[in-house]
């Protein structure tokens, strides 16, 4: 497929779906064609309706009930079953004329991060042109050992899957301006972070995770963030710069 294809990913209640949502009502108006993929069987509500959704084949509650499963046993079986249907998923896709496509995936990150599954998801539908957006959670972000929990949270993603990761902090409105202002800051300023690490709990779990974070800014996984919100659009336009970058060295596609 040629087109571009976008995963959205973050951990459960970090606003993925809302976020894919607002970015694809962006895209839209500035002349460019998206469909969304639905990847999580467990869903009962979006706030976008799927042009290809997972549930047309598979459902939480169905295979709860055919293989006497509880909700986690089921979410992992759902999660290696989603592999077996994924070329039927790529067939459709590719009936589309799109510039992007954007795909939503399962609520709990570790379905998504840790099965095997999800790599043969991603190399069945090109990794050639395909970004990952991964959303930091602001609840999260606002402590620094949650804000560094969460770049380790995007660091194994990125080690997990061979494509480009664009590190994004969701919900800003949720945040008051000086607990945004301070998250930004440690997003651009490694020291500054390191700092506040040591003064917060100087103990031996603390030392761990400074030499954890020295290890990422060592190996470029250190990333700033993109501010976004879903509620007022704020950042679109900056995500979809990076999302350009990316593939097409900054420069824009040709809308109609």
């Amino acid at each position: 497929m040629k087109n571009v294809l976008i995963y959205f990913v973050g951990t459960a209640g970090s606003g993925k779906s809302y976020l894919t949502t607002t970015f694809q009502q962006w895209v839209h108006s500035q002349g460019f064609d998206t469909i969304t993929v639905n990847l999580d069987p467990g869903v009962e509500y979006l706030s976008y309706s799927p042009d290809v959704d997972i549930r047309d084949w598979l459902r939480l509650s169905d295979i709860m009930k055919e293989q006497n499963l509880g909700p986690n046993g089921a979410q992992i079986a759902c999660a290696d079953m989603l592999a077996l249907k994924i070329n039927e998923v790529r067939d459709i896709l590719e009936t589309y004329q799109t510039d992007y496509i954007l795909i939503d995936t399962p609520g709990q990150l570790e379905l998504f991060t840790f099965r095997k599954s999800s790599s043969f998801i991603i190399n069945q539908l090109g990794p050639e042109k395909s970004a990952m957006i991964f959303l930091f959670d602001p609840f999260i972000s606002k402590s620094p050992t949650g804000f560094v929990s969460q770049m380790l949270m995007s660091a194994t993603t990125q080690f997990r899957f061979p494509i480009p990761t664009i590190n994004v902090l969701s919900k800003i409105d949720m945040l008051e301006e000086d607990e945004l202002v301070t998250v930004m800051s440690w997003s651009e300023d490694p020291f500054l972070l390191q700092n506040v690490i040591i003064d917060e709990n100087p103990n031996v779990q603390t030392n761990m995770n400074i030499e954890l974070f020295r290890v990422l800014e060592d190996i470029g996984l250190y990333k700033g963030l993109i501010p976004t919100s879903a509620e007022s659009s704020e950042g679109m336009a900056d995500l979809y710069n990076a999302i350009q970058q990316v593939h097409f060295g900054g420069e824009d596609l040709e809308s109609d």
